[in-house]
């Protein structure tokens, strides 16, 4: 298993409840920073932070321009703002034009995060409706970082996975149980390390 620094998550449709039960009940001390973009309509002030705060054991908070990327913390990206990820490790927003109809876009914050931390990076990509994050996580795996697809079978909308695998085989094709089991994998080469 190799030995990441930051592990980026992309979901759309679905991927409320995906994520939660990727992440509930995570084994603490966590020491992986964790940042996700997950769709939702433009014009609602995202509760993410606070309805995952609320069922997961580690720090959530949304993403803030400058920022560090925070260890043992999971990071959403803010509602109507592209997150990107500087070469110091740290966040930056921006409002350019919306990517697949998305802004936050998840393939902005993958190929970010891909320059950012080159094979030191773990990406999941969940359940969605569109090809967000296809693109992302294909520069993610050519920048030697490890990538990771929800089984379409299983995603409750299958077209984001399905989008990804056409482009570029990730590393593994997985149900949400066993990338699960992947990322405390990851937390605990961390932890080694």
């Amino acid at each position: 298993m190799p030995v990441v620094d930051a592990v980026v998550i992309g979901a759309s449709a679905g991927g409320v409840d995906a994520l939660l039960r990727l992440l509930a009940d995570l084994p603490t001390p966590w020491r992986l920073p964790m940042v996700a973009v997950l769709h939702l309509p433009q014009d609602r002030d995202s509760r993410l932070a606070e309805i995952f705060a609320h069922r997961l054991p580690i720090p959530v908070c949304e993403a803030r321009d400058k920022a560090d990327v925070a260890p043992g913390t999971l990071h959403f990206a803010p509602p109507g703002y592209h997150l990107g990820i500087e070469a110091e490790r740290c966040f930056s927003l921006s409002c350019e034009p919306p990517v697949h109809f998305s802004r936050p876009s998840i393939d902005l914050l993958m190929s970010s995060a891909a320059d950012a931390y080159g094979p030191r990076l773990a990406a999941l990509l969940l359940t969605g409706a569109n090809e967000d994050g296809a693109r992302g996580l294909a520069d993610i795996g050519q920048a030697g970082g490890l990538t990771a697809v929800q089984a379409p079978d299983e995603a409750l909308a299958p077209q984001m996975p399905q989008a990804a695998l056409a482009l570029r085989r990730p590393d593994f094709v997985l149900s949400l149980a066993l990338l699960r089991r992947l990322l405390i994998r990851l937390d605990a080469q961390h932890h080694v390390h």
